[in-house]
């Protein structure tokens, strides 16, 4: 079995355009959780319940019934940065790129957790949409640290001097690979 460091070794020679440190299958956004032990149990276990039903009832394509169910459990625990993110991603679905359930979420969580990182991922891809790019790599920075490879891709691809970087690597491994190639003009 190959340690971490080879495996990051083996991707930067068969992956040199993709960010360093990115190694498949360590997303580490999938390990990461909110920190519900400030709420009374019962209320988290309702609030968690309604946003489930609001996620499916999204995934089936009735925005107006996910709403209302975000806006339930937002009602019930209004201080819980989740259902913010989760109505965000619904209204986003509906045309409306407004940003300030992103805000909520990401300023309820402190900036940490499973839904501050889906909602700068989320903000991000937004202000990206917007033409704000500088904003946008903040926001994809921000949620590459808590574990996001895709943030992480987003803002390397959203930083000039890394994307320069990557070139100049990816030209000197080609060089590498095909040294008769480096004598030609």
């Amino acid at each position: 079995m190959a340690s971490a460091h080879d495996r990051a070794v083996l991707q930067v020679i068969f992956n040199p355009t993709s960010p360093f440190g990115d190694i498949p299958g360590l997303n580490q956004e999938d390990e990461l959780t909110d920190d519900d032990s400030v709420f009374e149990s019962e209320l988290v276990k309702q609030v968690k319940d309604l946003e489930l039903q609001g996620v499916s009832a999204a995934e089936s394509g009735d925005l107006p019934a996910a709403l209302q169910h975000f806006n339930q459990a937002i009602q019930i625990l209004p201080q819980r940065a989740s259902a913010y993110n989760n109505r965000a991603q619904t209204k986003r679905l509906q045309g409306d790129t407004k940003v300030e359930d992103l805000e909520r979420a990401i300023s309820l969580s402190g900036g940490i957790g499973r839904s501050a990182c889906q909602a700068l991922v989320q903000r991000g891809l937004l202000l990206k949409l917007s033409g704000r790019d500088e904003e946008a790599r903040v926001d994809f920075e921000k949620a590459a640290a808590l574990g996001s490879e895709f943030a992480r891709q987003q803002a390397v691809i959203l930083n000039p001097y890394a994307a320069l970087c990557n070139r100049m690597l990816s030209e000197v491994i080609n060089k590498l690979r095909n040294p008769e190639m480096s004598d030609m003009p």
